[in-house]
C-alpha cells in the first residue's frame, strides 16, 4: 500500500490558509504545516496557527523570512534569527520533536544548510524534515501540479507532499480531486513521516549529511554535535 504525508509550507496567509484547513477538517486529514515566522505577524496570521495546532495539526519551522537558503548564506547569527526567531514565535504550538524544514526553493542539494545551521539545529535538538513529492503548485500552468503528485506517488512507497497555502487555496477544486484519487487508489494517508525525510532526529544525524550541507567537512555525522 502507498503511504502519503500532507505538508503545507510558507504559511500561515489569511484567506488562504482558512479554506486549507476547512478541506483538512472536512476530510479528516491531518498535516504539518511548516510556518513562515514572518506570517504570524500579519493580521491574522497568529491565529490561523492556533487554529491548526487546536484542529491537531502539526506546525513546524520554516525560517523566518524563507529568503536565501541558508547553505547559501548562512552565517552565525542568521541562522539564529532565522530558525530561533521563529522557535521562539512558535512556542508552545511547535511540535515536540521540533520540527525544521530548510527553505530549498523546490530542490534537496548542499544549498539547504550552512555548517552553522547544522551545529545550531543539532546543539538545540531540531528534527529537520525534509520532502520527496514537490509538484509544484506555484507553476503554471497551476493545474499540472495534480498529475505530477500523483506521479509521484506512484513511484515511492511513501510520499512527503510539499504544498503551499497560498498557491493550493486558489486551486481547492484541484486538491479536492487529488484527495479523491488517493482514497480512490487507497494511499494511506499519514501525519507522521518516513525516516528517508527525517536527517536529524531531535539533534540526532540520521546518516551522512553531505548532500545537505554547503561544506563537506562538517557533513560527516561524527563532528556534528547532539
Amino acid at each position: 500500500m502507498k503511504t502519503l504525508t500532507f505538508t503545507f509550507d510558507n504559511g500561515p496567509v489569511p484567506g488562504a490558509t482558512e479554506r486549507v484547513l476547512d478541506f483538512l477538517a472536512a476530510r479528516s486529514i491531518k498535516a504539518t504545516f511548516f510556518v513562515v515566522g514572518r506570517q504570524l505577524d500579519e493580521p491574522g496570521g497568529q491565529v490561523l496557527a492556533e487554529r491548526a495546532h487546536a484542529e491537531g495539526h502539526w506546525i513546524g519551522n520554516h525560517t523566518l523570512s524563507h529568503a536565501t537558503p541558508l547553505g547559501i548564506d548562512g552565517n552565525a547569527e542568521l541562522v539564529r534569527r532565522e530558525i530561533g526567531e521563529t522557535q521562539r514565535r512558535l512556542s508552545r504550538l511547535s511540535h515536540p520533536r521540533k520540527f525544521f524544514r530548510p527553505n530549498g526553493a523546490g530542490s534537496i542539494g548542499p544549498h539547504l544548510l550552512s555548517p552553522q545551521a547544522l551545529s545550531y539545529l543539532a546543539e538545540n535538538g531540531f528534527t529537520v524534515v525534509t520532502w520527496n513529492n514537490v509538484p509544484g503548485d506555484w507553476l503554471e500552468p497551476r493545474g499540472h501540479w495534480l498529475d505530477k503528485a500523483l506521479s509521484r506517488v506512484e513511484e515511492l512507497d511513501w510520499s512527503v507532499c510539499v504544498l503551499h497555502d497560498a498557491f493550493i487555496a486558489g486551486m481547492m477544486d484541484q486538491l479536492e480531486r487529488f484527495h479523491d484519487e488517493l482514497v480512490r487508489r487507497n494511499v494511506n494517508i499519514v501525519q507522521d513521516f518516513p525516516a528517508s525525510c527525517i536527517i536529524l532526529d531531535r539533534g540526532r544525524p540520521t546518516g551522512p549529511l553531505d548532500h545537505y550541507v554547503m561544506d563537506r567537512a562538517v557533513a560527516n555525522p561524527a563532528l556534528c554535535s547532539s
